[in-house]
């Protein structure tokens, strides 16, 4: 029987604790919460690699029934910020209770664990930044009803260097992706996104970012563009890195709206 990647991913990472001394280095702020808001749930569980307790947020629509398929959207924060930031984004939580999108955001280990898309001072980090998520994705599919055919990753700046890096690494979990000022490392080959060539996914950029370069950005769009990759990109003219989207409700809601048209098109692999 074939395991499930993301099982045999995390076996990989407690085979690697054996034969190491080493242990990723993590501070009280990693834990901190900063979204004061009913809808938010603040969670924590116990990370199997190193027995560390991690904490999550999740937004349940008020709509959300036991027994009735539900969509989820995985959503990955910023450099430096705290795992719930992104239920603070204008609009978010509200057109996701208007489509009833049930919402996680994960911690990634660190705030700045990178996700897995690029090495991190404690080569651990990066390792266990992805696997957070992927344990998140797991306890949210076993707790609630889950749409499997309408999964979606979402995520801003670092996020959305996570988001690429995650979907590729599972390129038959997601139905689709949405990526606001994404950050991957600019030495990435973009024939990296082959991988997920059959994934629909959704661009926002802004012109004046001073952080992720439009140029580089629209680079990874025109690889889209040549290996045949549905997608749709949306660069606005005078935006920048972060309250193009954090605050502004009309770039959130075209994140959902996104979300809420696009179904898995393709068979599930494992």
């Amino acid at each position: 029987m074939h395991m499930p990647r993301h099982y045999s991913f995390l076996t990989a990472i407690l085979c690697s604790i054996c034969f190491s001394s080493a242990w990723a280095e993590r501070s009280v702020e990693d834990d901190e919460q900063l979204i004061n808001d009913p809808r938010v749930s603040h969670r924590s569980y116990v990370f199997e690699p190193t027995g560390e307790t991690l904490p999550y947020a999740v937004f349940v629509p008020s709509t959300y029934q036991a027994g009735s398929q539900s969509p989820l959207i995985i959503a990955l924060h910023g450099l430096g910020r705290t795992y719930d930031w992104l239920m603070g984004y204008e609009g978010f939580l509200d057109y996701a209770e208007a489509t009833g999108m049930i919402v996680a955001t994960p911690l990634g280990y660190t705030r700045r664990g990178w996700y897995g898309s690029r090495a991190t001072p404690d080569p651990l980090d990066a390792d266990y930044s992805e696997a957070d998520v992927m344990s998140v994705l797991t306890m949210m599919r076993e707790e609630f009803s889950v749409d499997e055919n309408r999964i979606y990753l979402y995520g801003h700046s670092m996020g959305g260097a996570g988001t690429y890096h995650i979907a590729t690494n599972n390129p038959y979990v997601f139905a689709a992706l949405a990526v606001a000022a994404p950050a991957p490392l600019h030495d990435l080959a973009p024939d990296g996104l082959a991988a997920i060539r059959h994934v629909p996914t959704l661009v926002l950029q802004g012109t004046a970012d001073d952080a992720v370069p439009v140029d580089m950005t629209r680079r990874w769009v025109r690889e889209m563009q040549a290996i045949g990759m549905p997608h749709v990109y949306v660069e606005i003219e005078g935006a920048d890195h972060s309250l193009f989207i954090s605050q502004n409700r009309e770039n959130m809601r075209k994140v959902i709206s996104f979300f809420d048209i696009v179904r898995k098109h393709y068979p599930p692999a494992y």
